[in-house]
């Protein structure tokens, strides 16, 4: 494969961005439960580490957009919304169910990057290490969140599946809108 579609390329660093920021407003909404409501400063910790990796992700993909002239999802206000909801209500139930939050995002991330790098051509090799990376990290933080609790046993299995479901129709919309 020599180059990349220009559309293609276009739905990868929006979608991208978009998730990347989505990531940090989970965060965000996990941090204000532990910070409000359910001290847990093991666990805090452990979620703002994650952030700052999902911090570093976007940022790349804020230049890109800015240096390709992309234009970021029309979504973005209510992504930040619904992330900022999904990570505060994930806390709000436990630790699990924060972890479990993580754990399903990630999967879904690891397919969706691992997918894009197929679509890349030689003119986008450090855009395709860039996701490469990204990937890694991402997988390590599933990695953390099943260290740290996350379960799929009973009621986890049908957030698991909401969760995913979810991250899956953001994508989706994100690449096009």
């Amino acid at each position: 494969m020599a180059k990349t579609n220009k559309k293609t390329l276009e739905e990868i660093i929006r979608v991208d961005h978009a998730g990347e920021r989505g990531a940090i407003k989970i965060y965000e909404g996990q941090l204000l439960a532990l910070k409000t409501f359910k001290q847990n400063d093991r666990l805090q910790k452990k979620i703002e580490e994650m952030k700052e990796h999902e911090k570093e992700h976007y940022e790349y993909f804020d230049g890109e957009i800015q240096k390709r002239n992309i234009k970021p999802t029309k979504l973005l206000p209510l992504w930040d919304i619904l992330g900022v909801t999904l990570g505060f209500g994930t806390a709000m139930l436990g630790e699990k169910a924060a972890m479990l939050c993580t754990a399903s995002v990630e999967e879904v991330i690891d397919d969706h990057y691992k997918n894009q790098t197929y679509k890349l051509g030689d003119d986008e090799k450090e855009l395709k290490e860039k996701i490469m990376k990204f990937r890694q990290d991402e997988l390590d933080h599933k990695d953390i969140a099943y260290e740290h609790g996350a379960t799929k046993k009973g009621l986890f299995g049908v957030l698991d599946k909401v969760i995913k479901t979810s991250s899956r129709i953001a994508i989706t919309i994100s690449e096009k809108i």
